[in-house]
């Protein structure tokens, strides 16, 4: 539940930004500071080890069928963590209906996928590896594949102590995907008190974030997502979360995406229907298609272009300076 007194900043923050010193601004903006750690869950805690392990296994083709695919096929570090078009393409080459999310600051996230259907990030990864429209391999074939490679069978010994098994498969890719988060922003050094970090402008599009516009109602916390689901009125025949609760009030509700480096992960939506920034504030400015199972949140909200280009403003400094990738070596 969100604390009392962000509720109420939000209700009369109008004005605030003209006194940096505000307690009521420094208090909002300890909303949004970044934590001091990873959590890792008791059942697969952290190792450097494992995180290696799990790296090698998520740049490896040989966990899909024809290898021809590995997890940054449509998780690509240099396009955060996604892969740049509309919806995801499988094993075949053959379009699927949903985009890629992001991977960036998932060991914070909950209910995995845009429906939430996984409990578990373990659980999740499971998913693409056995889709038959994505990497169509069973993890038990999986198995077999890398038993066959000597690397790997040390690797695993190393750090699990045991022979491989699909477990800690998931385990080591889950521990190198909780590793992947998001660079120090410039909205993160303003937090921090370096006033002139950010912009002018930016600021008053941090206001008009938590104010008018309403975009915090479900854009909060350090990622910038409530982690839960919400129609936000997008043409779509997707059903959505209502497919995993069976609830019709979820019908079209999709997890809110968090929006770090939100500028390298065009285009935006659960199935990538809008293509920048500018589509994206146009819809939600417009309030949706109205129907039964829209969100409460979304209603058209009167912004003009001078604040509809702070808004710009204020999510470009959420993009992090994040560090390359290198990839690793694959054990043969």
């Amino acid at each position: 539940m969100r604390p009392l007194f962000f509720i109420v900043i939000g209700l009369c923050f109008s004005g605030l930004m003209q006194a940096a010193d505000s307690p009521q601004l420094q208090a909002l903006k300890q909303q949004y500071k970044r934590p001091d750690f990873i959590p890792f869950p008791a059942d697969n805690p952290y190792s450097a080890d494992k995180a290696q392990l799990g790296k090698m296994l998520f740049f490896d083709q040989r966990l899909s069928r024809h290898f021809n695919m590995n997890c940054a096929t449509c998780h690509n570090p240099s396009l955060g963590w996604e892969d740049g078009v509309a919806v995801a393409v499988g094993d075949i080459n053959e379009p699927l209906k949903r985009h890629s999310p992001t991977l960036l600051n998932l060991a914070w996230g909950k209910d995995f996928f845009w429906d939430g259907r996984a409990p578990s990030l373990e659980e999740q990864i499971r998913g693409p590896v056995e889709a038959e429209v994505e990497m169509n391999l069973s993890l038990d074939e999986a198995v077999q594949r890398l038993n066959k490679v000597n690397g790997y069978r040390q690797q695993f010994r190393k750090v699990f102590g045991e022979a491989i098994n699909a477990d800690n498969i998931l385990k080591a890719i889950a521990t190198y995907e909780r590793t992947l988060v998001s660079g120090t922003a410039a909205f993160d050094r303003w937090v921090d008190g370096d006033d002139n970090a950010i912009s002018a402008q930016a600021k008053a599009g941090f206001e008009l974030f938590n104010g008018k516009a309403g975009c915090s109602g479900c854009h909060s916390g350090w990622n910038f997502t409530d982690n839960r689901f919400h129609d936000i009125g997008l043409p779509t025949d997707d059903i959505g979360r209502a497919g995993v609760t069976g609830n019709l009030g979820d019908n079209h509700s999709f997890k809110t995406p968090g929006l770090r480096n939100i500028g390298q992960r065009m285009p935006y939506m659960h199935n990538g229907s809008l293509p920048n920034m500018d589509a994206v504030l146009g819809h939600y400015i417009s309030g949706g298609i109205p129907r039964d199972s829209r969100s409460e949140l979304m209603k058209p909200v009167l912004l003009n272009a001078n604040e509809l280009a702070q808004l710009k403003a204020f999510m470009a400094t959420l993009d992090g300076d994040d560090k390359p990738v290198s990839l690793p070596i694959l054990p043969i």
